[in-house]
């Protein structure tokens, strides 16, 4: 698994290009790795995140069950992102979504208690941990603001824009959840969008 951690390390790289080897190498010895299968569950909904994981390989998708017991797609999560909910992980509450492998999944983890302890030890990790933060915050922004300013068919292009390789690794229903439609309405925009 140690390409696994080259890979997340890679990723902190990129984000904090000022980053020392001796950073790097505290950061790695925090690290764990762990690999899912197809249905299985990174975080269940009532439960405490232990660890933010960072996915190396898969695919994983956040969900809740509504009222009438309807599981409601809120993202889906690919190599690159991080599998989290990410206010109960800082706060240590109950996370209100399950995290759920839609592929064989394979995440490196950083517990919360280590994390706190980086953010001790050096500016950098904080930086890492504040850039982290801030894009979560705009990629949950972005989400509700397509709810409350676009169109059904305006969050399907920009889905498609956004995340054209994941098109295939979701199933319509978990995408049609997401995007807030009826399968039957996806059905009609798809055959609208092949018409143009």
């Amino acid at each position: 698994m140690q390409s696994e951690i080259a890979l997340f390390l890679d990723s902190v790289k990129v984000i904090c290009p000022d980053i020392s080897d001796e950073e790097l190498s505290r950061f790695a010895s925090k690290l764990t790795t762990i690999e899912l299968n197809k249905k299985e569950f990174f975080i269940h909904s009532d439960k405490i995140q232990k660890s933010i994981g960072f996915i190396t390989k898969g695919v994983v998708r956040a969900y809740f069950v509504d009222a009438e017991g309807d599981e409601r797609t809120v993202g889906f999560y690919a190599e690159g992102d991080y599998a989290t909910h990410y206010p109960a992980f800082i706060t240590q509450t109950p996370s209100r979504y399950s995290i759920q492998c839609l592929e064989p999944t394979t995440l490196v983890c950083l517990s919360f208690e280590n994390q706190q302890l980086l953010y001790q030890q050096s500016p950098v990790f904080e930086r890492y941990g504040r850039i982290i933060a801030e894009e979560v915050l705009k990629a949950q922004q972005s989400r509700i603001e397509s709810f409350i300013f676009e169109t059904a068919e305006e969050r399907y292009l920009h889905f498609m824009k956004r995340n054209a390789a994941l098109f295939n690794r979701v199933s319509l229903s978990h995408l049609c959840s997401y995007l807030g439609i009826e399968r039957q309405s996806l059905t009609r925009i798809r055959q609208k969008l092949a018409h143009k």
